[in-house]
């Protein structure tokens, strides 16, 4: 009976996080350490606005532009039609599962698993991102 009690309790407060967006938030990260993990990124993304587009879109600018949008880059339809508002969090779940979170996308990167990955990479892409 106690170890219920005590299930059901660490679930809403587990539940109770997600829905409110804080329980389950990276931790904030380091962009020099960020820039280390882009390097993952390089090969198919820049992120400085005048480099432009590669095998992937130019990531300049990312947070805050609607998936789907960067000028002169071909999307997949997937893409184009996600609706996806670039922040944060949405960056993190893509990240972390692009196939997952955006299904058909043509991106090939299988997703950085670690959170400490995820958390510098996006202080990076914040940081670099409105230079």
């Amino acid at each position: 009976m106690k170890v219920s009690k005590i299930r059901a309790r660490a679930l809403a407060v587990v539940f109770s996080g997600a829905f409110a967006g804080h329980a389950l938030a990276l931790d904030p990260g380091n962009a020099a350490a960020g820039a280390k993990v882009f390097k993952k990124c390089q090969a198919c993304h820049s992120i400085v606005a005048a480099e432009g587009n590669k095998i992937g879109p130019n990531l300049h600018g990312v947070i805050g532009r609607k998936s789907g949008t960067q000028e002169g880059f071909n999307y997949s339809d997937a893409m184009k039609s996600a609706g996806i508002a670039w922040d944060e969090a949405t960056l993190e779940k893509y990240l972390r599962d692009p196939k997952g979170f955006v299904p058909k996308n043509k991106m090939a990167f299988a997703g950085l698993k670690k959170d400490s990955d995820l958390a510098n990479v996006l202080a990076f892409i914040k940081q670099e991102s409105t230079k």
